[in-house]
Formats: C-alpha cells, sequence, structure tokens
C-alpha cells in the first residue's frame, strides 16, 4: 500500500507534510508538487517484508511484474509499455544493468535494505530524467542520517518456493546486517550486507544431484544467489551536504542440463554419469559522489558515478557422482561500463512568482559484447563500442497564484550516435477549493535503442540474430491528468480519491524482424507503433487504526507492425483491480495487512519462426499476500509471517501460437511458483 498523505494513531489522523525530490526544483511536499508523486515509505516496505523490487511492486495499479524461470530476471510493464521505457534510478542516479542504463531493469536486483522512502511519478519524464523515461521514473531514496547515534538492524527471512522448502536445500533464505552511526550531528556513517540465497523451484525437476538421463535433471527455476554490500558516509551542514557511496552486487545462478551422459564402463561394469553445466556470474559496483549547496542564492546539487557491471559464463562437464568439474571453461560474455553525472543549478531566477532551474547530465557507456552474445562466429571476439551523450535542460516554475502553477521544460540531448534529440514538457498543479487538487503533464520525448539492439550478436550454425547501428531513436508522447479529493469526514475519519486519465502514443517501436529467410536471419528495425488510453481510480480510507484502499483501471491499447507491408494490429480492452487492507492492532502491538490484485485478460504479439506476428490472448490471473507482522520488547524484536501469492497463481493460459526465434509454440505463460510462506525475524537496536 502506498502510504501517501496520512499517519495515523489511536486516536486521530493527522495529514502529513511528506517531502519529495523527484522532478522537483527543490524538495517539497507533495501538495505542493506540479508532477504526482506516490510514495512508499520504509513501513510499507517493513509490512511487506520486501527485499527487492519485484516483492514490492506487483501488487500496484498499473504496473504488472513478469518474471521469467529460465534467468530469474523480473521485469516491469507500466501503463502498457515494458521496461524499456520505464526508467529505475537510486538517488537520482540511473542504474547499470545487462540490457540498459536506468531502463530494463531486473527488479530482483535492487536491494531494499538501506531505503528510506521510494518515489513513483508515472508519465513523461524526459526533461527530468532523458531518454527512456517515457512512462515514468521510480527513485529510490537510500537514508544518509540518523535520529539515533547507533542503529543495529538484523534480520533472517525464511520463505518456501511454492511447497518446497528445506532449511538448506530448499527455499529461500535471506540474512541481512546494517550498522549505522551517527559520528556527530553532521556526519553519518553506515554499512549494509545482505545474502539471498533462492535454491530454485524443483517442480517435477529432481535437481543437480540426479544421475538419470530422462530429462528430469535440473530445475523448473534456476537456483541462485546474490550478495549485496555498501558502504555510505555522509555530511549535512547547514549551508552544504555531501555523500559518498558503494554499492557492490555478485550474482551467481546455476544451470544444471537436463541430459546426463551415462560414461558406462564395461570392464568393472560402473558408470560415471556426467552431464554439461553451467554457471553465470554477475558482478555491478557503483561509486556515488554527490555535493549540495548554495552558490550565492543558487541551490545545487551535483553527482558523479562510475558504474560497471560484467557478466561471466563458466561451462564444464560435471560428474554426478564424484562432486567434481571438469574441462572447465570462463567466458566474459558481457562488460558495461558508465560514467555518469547530473547537475541542478536552482533558482537562477528567483521571483515570487517566477524560479527557473537549469541542468546537465553527461553519461559515457562503454560495452563489450551483449547479454545475447555467448555464442560467437569462430574468430570474432565480440564488439566492444561507446556511446556518448550530454544532456542540457532547463525548467521553469511559474506561480500565477498561490492556488496555480506552471512548469514548463525542455532538453536538448547530444549523442555520438544520433542526431541531437529534443524533449518538451508542460505541467500544471491547481488547489481548488474543499482540498480539489488537479495536475496535468503533457510530454514528448524519445526512447533511445538500447546497447543490445544497436550492437547484439548472436550467431552459431542454429542462430543469426544481429544488432542493427541505423536504428532510429523511438518517438513518444504522453498526456497524463490527475484529480485528486482529500476528505475530513470526522476527526478520525478521513478518504483520498484520485481518478486519473493518461494517454501515451509511440512511433517507430523497435522490433526483430526475418531479414533474411535462407539461412534464417533476425534483425531489430523500427517497425511498430503503439498507444494506449487509460482511466483508473485509486481511493483510500483511514478509520482509526484501519485503512483500506481499492483500485480500478481500464486500458484501450492500439498496436500496429508494419513489416513489409504486411500490416498487423490489434486493439486489446484491459480491466485491473487492486484492493488492500492495514490494521493496526495496538493491544498486540501487530500489524496486519493484505493486498489484492486481478488482472484481466491481455493479448500481446508474438513472433513466428518466419517472422510473421501473430496475437496471443493472455487469460485473467490474480494475486493475494497476506502479512501479519508483530513487535516485541518495545519494538526491538519483531516477526512477520506471510503468504505470498495466496491464490496459489503459478501459470497462466494462452492461446497457443507458433514460437519465436528461439521458442516453441506455449500454452502458458509462467508467472510465479505458487502459493509461498514466510517467516522473517528481526532484531533493531537503536542506541
Amino acid at each position: 500500500m502506498f502510504s501517501q498523505v496520512v499517519k495515523q494513531d489511536s486516536t486521530k489522523i493527522e495529514q502529513l507534510s511528506e517531502v519529495v525530490v523527484t522532478g522537483q526544483l527543490k524538495p517539497q511536499s507533495i501538495k505542493k508538487s506540479v508532477f504526482e508523486v506516490k510514495v512508499i515509505t520504509r513501513e510499507d516496505i517493513d509490512n511487506r517484508a520486501g527485499n527487492n523490487l519485484a516483492d514490492l511492486l506487483n501488487q500496484t495499479l498499473n504496473i504488472d511484474v513478469f518474471q521469467n524461470a529460465s534467468n530469474g530476471r523480473s521485469e516491469i510493464n507500466v501503463l502498457g509499455l515494458g521496461a524499456r521505457y520505464f526508467k529505475v534510478l537510486i538517488d537520482n542516479i540511473p542504474v547499470i544493468n545487462e540490457e540498459g542504463f536506468g531502463n530494463s531493469t531486473d527488479l530482483t536486483l535492487i536491494n531494499l535494505n538501506d531505503v528510506e522512502r521510494i518515489e513513483l511519478v508515472q508519465g513523461a519524464m524526459g526533461v527530468q530524467y532523458g531518454a527512456n523515461a517515457m512512462s515514468g521514473v521510480l527513485n529510490i531514496i537510500t537514508k544518509k542520517k540518523s535520529k539515533n547515534d547507533w542503529e543495529i538492524n538484523t534480520f533472517i527471512q525464511e520463505e518456501t518456493v511454492g511447497d518446497e522448502y528445506e532449511l538448506f536445500d530448499k527455499g529461500r533464505h535471506i540474512q541481512s546486517v546494517s550498522v549505522g552511526h551517527q559520528i556527530t550531528d553532521k556526519n553519518f556513517i553506515s554499512a549494509t550486507y545482505n545474502r539471498n540465497d533462492f535454491a530454485g523451484f524443483y517442480d517435477n525437476f529432481q535437481g543437480e544431484y540426479y544421475d538419470a538421463n530422462d530429462s528430469l535433471r535440473g530445475y523448473r527455476w534456476l537456483p541462485k544467489t546474490q550478495n549485496f554490500g555498501k558502504f555510505l558516509i555522509s555530511h549535512k551542514g547547514e549551508n552544504f551536504t555531501a555523500f559518498y557511496k558503494f554499492d557492490y552486487l555478485h550474482e551467481d545462478i546455476f544451470k544444471h542440463d537436463s541430459i546426463v551422459a551415462q560414461n558406462y564402463n564395461s570392464a568393472t561394469d560402473t558408470r560415471n554419469p556426467s552431464a554439461l553445466d553451467e554457471t553465470f556470474n554477475n558482478q555491478r559496483f557503483l561509486h556515488h559522489l554527490n555535493v549540495s549547496g548554495r552558490l550565492g542564492e543558487v541551490p545545487y546539487s551535483i553527482s558523479a558515478s562510475y558504474q560497471k557491471q560484467e557478466n561471466k559464463r563458466e561451462s564444464y562437464t560435471y560428474y554426478i557422482h564424484e562432486d567434481r568439474k571438469d574441462n572447465v571453461s570462463n567466458t566474459t560474455y558481457l562488460s558495461k561500463d558508465v560514467l555518469f553525472s547530473r547537475g541542478t543549478f536552482s533558482n537562477l531566477i528567483n521571483q515570487d512568482k517566477f524560479k527557473l532551474q537549469a541542468g546537465y547530465e553527461y553519461n559515457r557507456e562503454m560495452g563489450f559484447g551483449s547479454s545475447f552474445s555467448v555464442n560467437l562466429a569462430p574468430g570474432e571476439e565480440g564488439v566492444s563500442k561507446t556511446l556518448n551523450n550530454l544532456d542540457v535542460f532547463t525548467s521553469a516554475e511559474i506561480d500565477f497564484n498561490k492556488d496555480f502553477s506552471v512548469k514548463p521544460g525542455i532538453r536538448a540531448s547530444f549523442n555520438d550516435k544520433f542526431n541531437t534529440q529534443y524533449y518538451y514538457s508542460l505541467s500544471a498543479r491547481h488547489l481548488f477549493k474543499n482540498n480539489w487538487e488537479a495536475r496535468g503533464v503533457l510530454g514528448f520525448g524519445t526512447r533511445t535503442p538500447t546497447f543490445d539492439e544497436l550492437y547484439r550478436y548472436f550467431v552459431d550454425v542454429n542462430h543469426d540474430v544481429q544488432g542493427n547501428e541505423n536504428l532510429n531513436p523511438e518517438e513518444g508522447l504522453s498526456a497524463f491528468f490527475h484529480l485528486k479529493k482529500q476528505s475530513r469526514l470526522a476527526e478520525n475519519v478521513m478518504m483520498n480519491n484520485k481518478l486519473t486519465f493518461s494517454y501515451i502514443d509511440v512511433k517507430d517501436r523497435i522490433d526483430m524482424v526475418v531479414v533474411n529467410d535462407s539461412p534464417l536471419q533476425f534483425q531489430f528495425n523500427n517497425i511498430d507503433d503503439f498507444s494506449s488510453l487509460n482511466l483508473s481510480l485509486e481511493n483510500s480510507f483511514y478509520f482509526n487504526n484501519l485503512s483500506l484502499g481499492f483500485g480500478a483501471s481500464y486500458f484501450g491499447i492500439n498496436r500496429t507492425i508494419d513489416y513489409d507491408t504486411n500490416e498487423t494490429s490489434d486493439r486489446q480492452d484491459n480491466f485491473q483491480v487492486n484492493a488492500n487492507a492495514t490494521y493496526t492492532i495496538p493491544k498486540a502491538d501487530a500489524i496486519v495487512t493484505a493486498y489484492f490484485k486481478h488482472i484481466g485478460e491481455t493479448n500481446r504479439f508474438v513472433q513466428n519462426g518466419d517472422g510473421s506476428f501473430q496475437t496471443q490472448t493472455i487469460n485473467p490471473y490474480s494475486w493475494l499476500d497476506v502479512n501479519l507482522r508483530k513487535f516485541f520488547c518495545k519494538k526491538q524484536f519483531e516477526a512477520t509471517f506471510g503468504v505470498r501469492n495466496l491464490l496459489d497463481t503459478a501459470t497462466v493460459n494462452t492461446n497457443a501460437v507458433s514460437g519465436g526465434a528461439h521458442s516453441g509454440t506455449s500454452s502458458n505463460i509462467t508467472l510465479g511458483y505458487g502459493r509461498s510462506y514466510f517467516l522473517k525475524l528481526a532484531y533493531n537496536l537503536n542506541i
């Protein structure tokens, strides 16, 4: 549940003046913000026992989370557009990943241990955050200070994977420790470590030690182990603030082949079964330095970061009975480095009714290979490329009076690969009487092709899939209108209602097409147009210790693929509803929460092996999570017990179609591994 505007205790409800920073000229309250910003608080994260963004966002209206059982990735779909059109930031810095920079983010690789809050803005944010922010941005704000001298937080969490669990060999096992020290009133230091061990989902498979050659060896969902580390030091003075942060991720994904060679020795009448296994290793680290303060009367904030991600594959012959690797081969199949800097300078003009901000962003992306370039043609060493991008932007905030504000903005993007791209936006806010609020955002922007779409190289005896350096950026328009009402029905009763209308239109979308029939070759091209119309209603009700929420959303989506003049069009209508409830039990010092979401029938295009496209219908499905959080010893100890996916949704049926370039016919889509249970035990020491 999003906690946006209220705080509650046993006697009254008070409106919060929450301060938000995403897309703002300066930190300001939600009410004063021209953008409609949703806030996920630390309390929301803890109530759900969320450890990554995939845990947290799957119940959010207009946001769908899709999981891939083969590689463990979880990606986001916002307002009908995929992860390529939505930007994920940490402290205003885009996050590197194997398929993009800021976009196409794997939600399972974003740890939430040190998060203070999360700010979500839906709609075009290209002026503020550049390319690939057509459907919105999600900004994770990490903790940089403490009200206590020492804060020590540690927890363990045990979770079933479907109905599978053993202490070490099955299930999901999470351990975490975080230590923060407020050295002085101005200086803070912290360190965090988190380990997430996902033992895989067996389903009807038999695991890595199975030695029969009947295609049952391995896992339905691949096992993986993640280790997260973070160090932060910050200084906050009256006129100057700075912090340095280092983040590290190490992930291992284990793939166990289902084909088992028996290696029978007739002389000894023995066998030594083996399989060709692989381990995929993903390492990512981030250095981030931020300084902010004032140059005279001009507030400034400047960030500089260096990020690196490296993906390796270890392939080997695994002898099952001996637990031994042989013929080990190591390959680095993806390496990406990004230098990034962002600076904003506010109040360049600072009058009562007019304020002007200017800023810049620079990023230099250096990459080798691609996420699909494991198999290269003989003699090929991969692809090494560099992309440079410099953006300058300016936006103004014009207050016609205390109730009506507008915020125009423009950005120019200079790229050594494409022509200069321009972004425009116009936002407005009006506060009416009786607590009515209206906000509108109109934006024009682009999505630039990813490194993968430009330079992918996946060629072997069975495949020929290549990027296209001649791709054009996609062009997009989005319009959002929000109408919100806050009502205090009694001293301890409050109700919030919000109606949202949105329209998104994207031209020249990029898809993979057949460029040669014999031999079969695929390439990325600009062939696709997309538009969506959305109407959603969100309601929340607060009474003493009870909060309730209900939302409903309608999508009308049009998509057209024009490939060699063989136009394929599709229109779909989609309905979503969600509901949540939170009840605080003061006498028991406990909180009960429940979250429900229903996704109606949807369509998608699926490419056949001959390059043509068909429409695939996905049947409706629902999710339900229920949690109980209990405190002990003045909240030093806490226990959270919960059930994820109580309705046991694992797959959803579709109409079967021919497969794409790498897949066969499928009559269902994997959504999860069914109902799972978890128990989290935490200790919090504040001195």
